[in-house]
């Protein structure tokens, strides 16, 4: 006969049994609710288009809806902000831009980027662009550098706005040439260039949506910040080519809160890399002329502390307010 003691004891066994089997199964089973992307960007620009189309890929690779949530502002660091204290469950993601590094240098921030972020897998870089008008006097770089040199704050330039890649390359140039030039910030890439057209600045530094500006004929590209010629500006030398130690590295990827669990980031990595072999990303990139870019979680994780160390660097160059 079971004494009460072992009833009791054989009771707790079973439900921790059912406890850990749920547990389990849970884990097997994720997804199994639909999971939100934070795009921390207006809907409509490049960052979004391609959220979308990677959220998609996602989801057909999870067999669950991934739904894109656009929130602006902070310069991109709003997804950054929402991931403090969500639960690492898998179903709360950001999309990360290289900006969330630069934020905390110049404001106090809810998040650390190290502390509260988990990275899963980048899928693309950002490239910047330094272009000027088609009836613009400099031909080439080296015009422009002349004209900077032998003219101390008369060369003014737009860019996406203050403390962006796009600003970045632009004073990490002159730093190395030497020169002395006025940046014009706007709120986009779109804003910039218009006010390029406009007559309104001399140059302008833009990031892929300067591309049918280009092939319109409309704007001259002078020179890239990539490491290499990108696809989409074949024919535009790098300033690394021109002599200039000067590349601007700004890739774009998939976080979520700390603490996620390895077997849901290893899922999730999966999935990002599935939707960037996906017909519409693939369709995408080349209509835009966008880099493609895909790191692993590990390795999107080292760079982020890198990135995080060189920051402070980056904004005591740029200047802070």
């Amino acid at each position: 006969m079971m004494t009460k003691t072992w009833k009791t004891l054989l009771a707790a066994t079973l439900m921790s049994g059912a406890v850990m089997a749920g547990a389990v199964q849970a884990q097997t089973e994720y997804p199994n609710k639909p999971i939100s992307l934070i795009v921390p960007f207006s809907p409509g620009g490049i960052t979004d288009i391609l959220g979308r189309a990677i959220a998609e890929g996602m989801g057909q690779h999870l067999k669950q809806t991934v739904v894109v949530e656009n929130k602006p502002g902070v310069a991109g660091s709003m997804g950054a902000n929402d991931m403090v204290g969500a639960k690492p469950d898998g179903y709360s993601l950001s999309l990360a831009p290289a900006g969330i590094f630069r934020q905390p240098y110049l404001q106090k921030t809810r998040y650390d980027p190290i502390k509260d972020l988990t990275y899963i897998a980048t899928y693309m870089d950002y490239d910047f662009v330094l272009a000027v008008k088609d009836d613009s006097p400099f031909k080439t770089l080296e015009d422009l550098v002349n004209f900077a040199k032998q003219n101390p704050g008369k060369l003014d330039f737009s860019s996406a706005g203050r403390y962006t890649g796009n600003q970045l390359m632009m004073v990490a140039l002159a730093k190395e040439a030497g020169l002395d030039v006025v940046h014009v910030p706007f709120r986009g890439d779109t804003e910039a260039i218009t006010a390029l057209l406009g007559n309104q600045v001399q140059a302008v530094v833009s990031s892929s949506t300067i591309i049918p500006f280009l092939k319109d004929g409309k704007v001259r590209a002078l020179a890239t910040a990539a490491p290499e010629r990108p696809a989409a500006f074949a024919d535009v030398p790098t300033l690394v080519e021109l002599g200039y130690d000067v590349t601007v590295p700004s890739p774009l990827g998939v976080a979520g809160p700390k603490d996620l669990p390895p077997e849901i980031v290893l899922r999730l990595e999966a999935a990002v890399k599935a939707a960037m072999e996906g017909e519409r990303f693939q369709r995408l990139i080349s209509d835009y002329g966008i880099r493609t870019n895909f790191m692993d979680h590990k390795a999107y994780a080292e760079f982020a502390e890198q990135a995080f160390k060189h920051e402070k660097e980056v904004v005591e160059m740029l200047g802070k307010d």
